[in-house]
């Protein structure tokens, strides 16, 4: 096994047990104790595990938020193949939100820059991305920032949207299930989030297959509310199933 298959087992071990610990990891992987606290030090890095004494934690069952910068450097092909097959989902003059995030992101690289569109987002970094855009209209979000997401969030932000109606909303996640739909650990983000599902007459969840069967402490969408989901082709059929029998279109890229 490969360093990197060794450290993606680990991780979803650790996910789906709420914890990990050197000795055991070592006998399951049939490695030793020396490498697998090189493995868990190269997933403290990236941002998904925290090392306790003895093994690590995921860093949702602590409450804790990836960096952009952290979130950015995972998954970057699937972010990108996602991106692509989103903007499928759009025509000519359409409106669009796009919620701040890093798939979301590769979502707003992705727009062709032919196309009329009119954007509106919470995000500094898409905003950035798309400003030079001679066929963009685009709407900036206001609000107070948070700098582990570069998203406006708050009251100005929920006002805004309060009369507004725009054709689709891609949102990320940072969890999605079946019986809980789209969660987030950080309320003031989920409280935009939901607010900008609520505009939307179509609801498009944008997530890598990672997200799947994580549940965090704030849902802001329900699976009913979501009329499409885009993940990348590792998302097991299980899920997926589960939520196309629930009548969520699911796309696999």
């Amino acid at each position: 096994m490969y360093a990197q298959e060794r450290q993606q087992s680990i991780l979803a071990t650790a996910r789906s047990r709420g914890r990990v610990e050197v000795g055991s990891l070592a006998d399951e992987l049939g490695v030793t104790v020396e490498t697998v606290r090189r493995d868990l030090t190269a997933l403290e890095r990236l941002g998904v595990l925290r090392r306790v004494h003895g093994g690590a934690l995921p860093v949702e069952r602590l409450g804790l938020e990836p960096t952009l910068e952290t979130r950015q450097a995972q998954h970057a092909d699937s972010k990108r193949r996602i991106g692509i097959r989103a903007v499928q989902e759009l025509s000519d003059g359409d409106t669009v939100l796009l919620d701040a995030g890093t798939t979301t992101l590769a979502v707003a690289q992705a727009l062709p820059v032919d196309m009329r569109l009119t954007v509106i987002t919470n995000s500094v970094d898409i905003a950035a991305r798309l400003a030079d855009r001679d066929r963009t209209e685009l709407m900036m979000l206001g609000g107070r920032v948070r700098r582990r997401t570069g998203a406006a969030v708050g009251e100005w932000l929920a006002h805004s949207l309060t009369d507004v109606t725009v054709d689709v909303a891609f949102v990320g996640t940072n969890g999605f299930t079946v019986e809980q739909g789209l969660t987030t650990p950080d309320q003031a983000e989920a409280a935009a989030k939901r607010a900008m599902a609520t505009a939307a007459r179509r609801l498009v969840c944008v997530s890598d297959s990672s997200k799947a069967g994580q549940v965090h402490l704030h849902r802001f969408a329900a699976t009913a509310d979501v009329a499409l989901l885009i993940s990348d082709d590792t998302l097991d059929d299980d899920t997926a199933q589960d939520f196309e029998d629930l009548g969520v279109e699911v796309a696999r890229t």
